[in-house]
């Protein structure tokens, strides 16, 4: 359950990243355009989720990061 949920958090932030990469370079809005508009309901929703996976992998930097050998 938690590589999915980590899975979906860097699947949603590169989908973000994404999104301001080409507001920044050509403004264009992706999200916005796809589903109406940067004050629609549910571009709000996806800003919203995508922002939430951005605050959950925060996290990312507090895990242990144990290696195995083979």
């Amino acid at each position: 359950m938690v590589t999915f949920m980590r899975n979906l958090a860097l699947a949603l932030i590169i989908i973000g990243a994404i999104n301001w990469g080409l507001i920044g370079f050509f403004k264009y809005d992706l999200v916005s355009s796809i589903f109406g508009g940067t004050f629609a309901i549910i571009s709000r929703i996806v800003f919203a989720i995508v922002g939430i996976a951005g605050l959950y992998a925060i996290s990312f930097f507090f895990r242990n990061r144990t290696t195995t050998q083979s």
